[in-house]
């Protein structure tokens, strides 16, 4: 049966596609400081003989009220998700005879609307109850709208507790619905409080998942399916590649025997041939127990070995009598025939050590009489005869010492064995007193049982009411363990009875609140409704009028149509609208999440295109909404880090490109920074920030004047920079006095303070200096921001190229009309797309930017192009076409198509090329900067020879 509300149950692509992920995003409803509701569970699925519980990772994702479960907490997709806010659980309280710790204990459903059934097991009957609370509470919190501004909201999300920055102060402007007193003062009384264990939680991502092995029929007719299903899931290069296939519920893994089992492996071998040897030899033993067929150093009570022969006895009582019998004789010829061929090998073992023996003294008399030979025709020329036999009498002597020393040898040899017999012969004789001497103890026993029968039948008279007694105390113990198993049970029933009480009357309060809402929603429909049947009235009466214009100096009804319809437009909203009866702010709040203003409060047109545009992005977040949201993928990442330092990988980078979300950005800022100045904060003192900027209000500053002058034309429709008495001016005038007084070959150049301005959002002072630092002199080349703007000029003659490659129609269609479109970038470049692209793709930017660097501008730069290509191409002047690049960028909202354009359609994007064409480049620049100081020298140098030119002043003089 499929899982309540479950999608992709199972699959291994999960429900997912691009949007996909998997932890609860940004913190619980409970709010910031909450824990988050995830951890282990057993979830009951598959089919047939391989239907079972399997252990999954579960993550609650507070904004749609879906339960997303994983195959673990490294993974990046889930499997499938239940659908929290329209079902209801219930559990079955454990028959009589179970444990509580059994599978039926710990187990409980979640219904679909639909009928589908998801049978989920927790570890422990607490953990159990801590699920079911937890999730009776997150599922009323959602259905009772105590969330709704923060579900699928855009324009106030709820700071975080790992949020930062200028943003993360930000209160979100929300209208809660007033709860009903009786109803949650019911809930409360029926609430099961119950506190988790290690297996629920964020920690629990660090634990190895509980296993509980199932038994599984196995059918053949399966082993091809599993064969090939398994094969499929096989990683190259990984110790996955030697799991057995044969798996059912449990990953199991065909391992190589370690060196010790082989030792022990090894030593089993050499001990059964020594019991096989030792065995010979005793089966003609006068004594009436096979001794030999007893390992060394094993002795059996006498009292087993009798039951041993009992049950032999009583199995030779069975039908194949007749085959046993044959079958030891049978066995006894084989042992005879065996012992004679021992004895016969024993011989020959002998005849060849003789052999050997004899070869060996042959062997050697060989040698001696060689040497003889050898040494008498070397010293008999020169050698007196006395000291010859002197030599000889000598090597005899020698030769008859080793003979004595090899005799003593074989005597030592001989001696050792005899020692062996002995010691072999005194183990038997152990083993023979230690049977006589069981044989004695259980005689002893014996008689000790007969005695003791013996005074039993004498004190039986004695002991019948004695026994009567005894009978009473065991049925009263009897019923005292009844007893307390019933009042056990009662106990688990009366909780069982209370949570489902609790169920029911959430259930039937929910069933109200969305009738309610129903009657609240229908009303605002209809009033929508009115709405827009005026509305198409007017439109009608507008098309009419342009149809058959009225030609006369009086105004036209069109224009007082016009006239109501944009004054409708601009109107704001009334509280007494039905749309505020659930959740604030409006649809187009003054504010987006980022404190920037939606629309702008002077110009009627531009406040009118402005409006169009926030429902535009609206309407798409809305759509965007429907989907997976990328936010479950970072926290099942960042749970998969708790305990781990983050690391540069392709998962991390593909998560960063999709977006990082609001809650984590604080934190991911942060990492990425620190990542790309780490050798340049090494090697600072510690405060170095504070005593940069000490020195800067301190010290006569060169650049303190024109930053002064920046601060308010930094951001000025942000609503942290709009006044001197924001708290973001302050932070800025800081950062930008530092980082002047860190470099002064830069100090302060027109472009920083909106860098800076951004970083600010999210990150505290300290942290957006350190980010400006990566930005001016990790990510970007030298000269970038000097007073020549070399490297920025650099760049836009690569990015020209870059255009010439990847968008060859554009870039010949603005050659033909001769428009340099490095005009518009130039500024993109300079300030990292900052106040040319709404701020919803501007931090996605802003994200990919951090983590990769600069290479990432030209990405987006050239998806700009080539997102507005076709309309670009259908413009026909110069003009029409400047004025078009001007403004198309804020036209662009959708940030996932976008970016796609940027990291698939137009790769490869090798950072090489870049480099190349910027060295090349640069030296071209520099060229042309040369001739033209050469030019100017020679203008001031005939300024000053000709009287009539001394009048004439070049624009940097003029400036100054």
């Amino acid at each position: 049966m499929p899982a309540a509300g479950a999608e992709g149950e199972e699959g291994p692509a999960g429900a997912g596609g691009e949007g996909a992920g998997p932890c609860g995003p940004s913190g619980d409803q409970a709010g910031p400081g909450a824990p988050k509701l995830c951890g282990y569970l057993q979830k009951l699925s598959g089919k047939g003989p391989l239907r079972g519980f399997r252990s999954r990772w579960f993550v609650f994702d507070p904004r749609r009220c879906y339960l997303y479960y994983f195959k673990g907490p490294q993974e990046a997709l889930p499997l499938g998700h239940l659908d929290i806010a329209s079902a209801c659980f219930s559990y079955h309280q454990p028959e009589a005879g179970a444990t509580a710790a059994g599978d039926e204990a710990a187990a409980f459903e979640v219904h679909s609307p639909t009928g589908a059934v998801a049978v989920l097991k927790a570890a422990t009957r607490q953990d159990m109850t801590y699920w079911l609370q937890e999730l009776q509470q997150k599922r009323w919190e959602y259905c009772n709208n105590l969330d709704a501004a923060k579900r699928d909201s855009r324009m106030s999300p709820t700071p975080s507790d790992l949020s930062k920055g200028l943003v993360a102060k930000d209160n979100p402007d929300l209208s809660i619905l007033s709860q009903n007193a009786s109803a949650e003062r019911a809930r409360n009384i029926l609430a099961v409080e119950t506190s988790p264990t290690d297996l629920v939680g964020e920690q629990a991502a660090s634990q190895p998942a509980p296993v509980q092995p199932s038994s599984i029929n196995f059918s053949l007719k399966q082993w091809s399916t599993e064969i090939k299903n398994s094969m499929s899931s096989l990683r190259k290069g990984n110790n996955e590649n030697r799991r057995s296939i044969f798996y059912t519920t449990e990953e199991w893994e065909m391992l190589d025997p370690t060196p010790k089992d082989l030792e022990d492996s090894m030593a089993l071998e050499e001990k059964r041939k020594h019991l096989a040897e030792g065995s010979k030899g005793l089966t003609s033993s006068a004594f009436p127990f096979d001794f030999g067929r007893i390992p060394h150093k094993t002795r059996r009570p006498l009292k087993d070995m009798i039951a041993s022969s009992k049950n032999r006895n009583s199995s030779d009582s069975s039908p194949t009598e007749w085959y046993a019998g044959n079958g030891n004789k049978l066995v006894s010829e084989l042992q005879l025939k065996y012992q004679s061929q021992q004895e016969e090998l024993e011989k020959l073992k002998k005849d060849l050590l003789s052999q050997k023996e004899l070869v060996r003294l042959l062997q050697q008399t060989v040698r001696s009489s060689q040497y003889d030979k050898y040494f008498a025709s070397r010293l008999c020329e020169g050698v007196p005869k006395d000291k010859l036999e002197l030599l000889h009498q000598k090597d005899d002597q020698i030769l008859g010492l080793n003979n004595q020393l090899e005799k003593l040898n074989l005597e030592k040899d001989n001696l050792q064995q005899e020692v062996k017999n002995l010691k072999c012969k005194v183990g038997e004789l152990n083993e023979q007193l230690g049977m006589l001497m069981e044989t004695i103890q259980a005689k002893d026993e014996v008689i000790m049982k007969l005695s003791h029968q013996l005074s039993e039948c004498e004190d039986s008279t004695s002991s019948q009411s004695g026994a009567v007694n005894t009978s009473m105390a065991a049925c009263t113990n009897k019923e005292l363990q009844e007893l307390d198993r019933l009042k056990d049970n009662l106990q688990g029933y009366k909780t069982q009875n209370k949570f489902l009480n609790k169920e029911i009357l959430e259930l039937s309060a929910l069933r109200r609140n969305a009738e309610a809402r129903e009657r609240e929603w229908q009303a605002k429909y209809t009033s929508l409704e009115a709405k827009l049947c005026q509305i198409e009235s007017k439109y009608l009466i507008l098309l009419q009028e342009m149809k058959n214009p009225v030609c006369s100096e009086e105004q036209s009804p069109a224009r007082e149509v016009i006239t109501q319809l944009l004054e409708d437009a601009l109107k704001a909203e009334t509280s007494e609208q039905p749309e505020q009866a659930f959740f604030k702010p409006h649809l187009v709040s003054e504010y987006d999440i980022y404190g920037f203003q939606t629309v702008p409060e002077d110009d009627d047109e531009e406040k009118l295109v402005a409006k169009s545009r926030a429902l535009d992005l609206r309407s798409l977040s809305l759509s965007e909404n429907r989907e997976i949201s990328t936010g479950v993928k970072w926290e099942n990442y960042l749970a998969s880090t708790m305990n781990r330092e983050m690391m540069r990988c392709v998962e991390l980078k593909n998560l960063i490109r999709s977006g990082i979300p609001h809650e984590h950005r604080s934190k991911i800022w942060k990492w990425c920074v620190n990542l790309h100045v780490k050798k340049f904060k090494d090697s600072t003192i510690p405060g170095y920030f504070q005593t940069l900027l000490q020195n800067a209000l301190e010290k006569q500053n060169p650049a303190s004047k024109q930053i002064e002058l920046d601060l308010l034309r930094t951001l000025p429709n942000n609503k942290h920079y709009s006044s001197p008495t924001s708290e973001g001016i302050q932070k800025l005038r800081n950062v930008l006095l530092a980082f002047s007084w860190r470099n002064p070959d830069i100090g302060y150049c027109q472009g920083l303070n909106r860098l800076v301005a951004i970083a600010l959002l999210y990150l505290e002072q300290e942290d957006a200096f350190w980010c400006l630092v990566t930005i001016v002199e990790v990510f970007m080349p030298r000269d970038y921001y000097t007073k020549t703007l070399l490297g920025s000029q650099v760049d836009q003659r690569v990015f020209k190229d870059l255009m010439s490659e990847k968008l060859p129609r554009l870039h010949a269609h603005f050659e033909q009309y001769k428009v340099d479109y490095t005009l518009i970038t130039f500024n993109w470049f300079l300030v990292v797309f900052v106040d040319s692209v709404v701020s919803d793709i501007l931090f996605k930017i802003w994200d990919s930017f951090l983590y990769e660097g600069p290479k990432v501008i030209f990405r987006f730069a050239l998806a700009l192009f080539k997102y507005k290509e076709e309309e670009i191409l259908k413009l026909q002047d110069s003009m029409s076409i400047f004025k078009y690049l001007r403004y198309f960028t804020r036209t662009i909202l959708d940030a996932r198509k976008l970016t796609g354009i940027a990291f698939g359609d137009l790769n490869p994007f090798p950072l090489r090329q870049i480099r190349n064409r910027r060295t090349y480049h640069l030296e071209k620049v520099r060229l042309e900067l040369t001739e033209l100081e050469a030019i100017r020298e020679d203008f001031l140098r005939e300024r000053e020879t000709c009287v009539e030119k001394r009048d004439l002043i070049s624009d940097d003089e003029e400036d100054s």
